[in-house]
């Protein structure tokens, strides 16, 4: 037990890198973040594909902060464990209530203001422990100040509008949002969040990244409930994992270890804030990408359950989640890339704006052919990018493993 509660936290070394306990705390997010695709489903509206990236938004930037937490100071030891354990109970009974995160009951604790209280918690557990790890960091706790107090401040409308319920619910969500983030940003910008390891941070975002792909393809793989018709069910089921392995291509096959390798060279004095925007910012709307996508790819097999003789369209609401999820996550790529590499070329803006061309296509099209037509997209635009790479002097094949 005295393990468990040492009295100081201990430093995050320079080599250091992500622990199998962040990875245990990453799932509870993950599966919080794919919970979010089940209250997006029931059923798919426009209203609800908003309120889905406000969940969505709230979850991910309260889990950038227990990133940073990792790489002052070891999470899986002592206090700190303890106090992220605290953390991770309270996501789980987050994402427990999501599916019903708009939905007001008759019991003094119903789902929003659970939602809204967990968040909280989860919010007060980083303030307390960052407060606590600086205690003997002036510049910390001088980025601590003015982190705390946007962050704080926020827990007003969260609260009052999970009271509220309805339209008041989204817009105070939506202001205790950019009250939250707004002030993030102006406490990086005056006092960047110090950088220990690199290789834990952008390794850490990584992983998240590759769960969310892995557990939103899971997700997407249980809309198909009856298989029937088998054959038209097995191709969408198919054509889902390609259109994940073509996610999964354009991130990880060159461009995450060349960025790595690009930020270690900037000066160390700028490398926190050129790290916090490519990976802090950046990495959420790939993320969400990813997780439309697997909500397109969920509606597009519940379909195919649903038909009988005739294909239906697949709608706006589906192609939006397909087509603007990928819009998303190529822009995100770019910018990434951008940011990082500092090369992006015209043609790869354009390549990245299709699939919003594509839209009122897809809609259009029955569900599977609207389906096809994105993932043939995404085949072209990672064949494209993997000739673009190999042509560009910036980027570089991946490292050999292990270093």
């Amino acid at each position: 037990m005295r393990r468990i509660f040492d009295v100081r936290p201990v430093p995050a070394a320079e080599t250091h890198r992500t622990t199998m306990f962040e990875i245990f705390f990453d799932l509870v997010f993950v599966f919080a973040l794919t919970r979010v695709i089940t209250f997006m489903a029931q059923p798919p509206t426009a209203l609800t594909l908003a309120q889905g990236l406000l969940l969505l938004l709230l979850l991910i930037y309260s889990w950038n902060p227990y990133l940073w937490l990792g790489n002052l100071v070891r999470a899986d030891v002592g206090a700190v464990r303890a106090a992220t354990l605290t953390a991770m109970g309270a996501i789980f009974v987050a994402a427990l209530v999501l599916p019903d995160a708009w939905r007001q009951g008759p019991e003094l604790f119903d789902a929003p203001l659970t939602l809204a209280l967990a968040y909280l918690v989860t919010r007060a557990v980083q303030l307390g422990v960052l407060l606590w790890v600086s205690t003997t960091d002036p510049p910390l706790r001088s980025t601590l100040r003015f982190f705390a107090v946007p962050a704080t401040v926020a827990w007003l409308p969260l609260i009052v509008g999970a009271l509220l319920g309805g339209a008041a619910q989204t817009a105070l969500w939506t202001v205790a949002f950019l009250v939250d983030i707004g002030g993030a940003r102006l406490a990086s910008a005056y006092r960047p969040w110090p950088l220990h390891s690199l290789d834990h941070f952008s390794e850490r975002f990584g992983l998240v990244l590759i769960i969310a792909l892995g557990e939103s393809l899971i997700a997407a793989g249980a809309g198909s409930t009856s298989m029937a018709p088998i054959g038209s069910s097995l191709v969408a089921a198919l054509l889902g994992l390609v259109a994940t392995v073509c996610l999964w291509w354009l991130y990880f096959d060159r461009l995450a270890p060349t960025a790595r390798q690009s930020v270690m060279l900037v000066p160390r004095e700028r490398r926190s804030a050129v790290a916090g925007d490519a990976y802090g910012l950046v990495h959420a709307p790939l993320i969400i990408g990813a997780i439309y996508i697997a909500l397109g790819i969920e509606q597009v097999l519940g379909q195919l359950n649903e038909e009988n003789d005739r294909p239906t369209r697949s709608g706006w609401v589906v192609a939006t989640a397909l087509y603007g999820g990928a819009a998303l996550y190529l822009l995100a790529r770019l910018l990434f890339r951008r940011l990082t590499v500092r090369a992006a070329h015209p043609a790869q803006v354009v390549a990245a704006l299709v699939p919003l061309a594509l839209l009122p296509i897809g809609q259009a099209l029955p569900a599977l052919a609207s389906l096809a037509l994105l993932t043939v997209f995404l085949v072209g635009v990672t064949w494209y990018e993997r000739r673009v790479d190999r042509r560009d002097p910036h980027i570089g094949a991946a490292p050999p493993a292990g270093r």
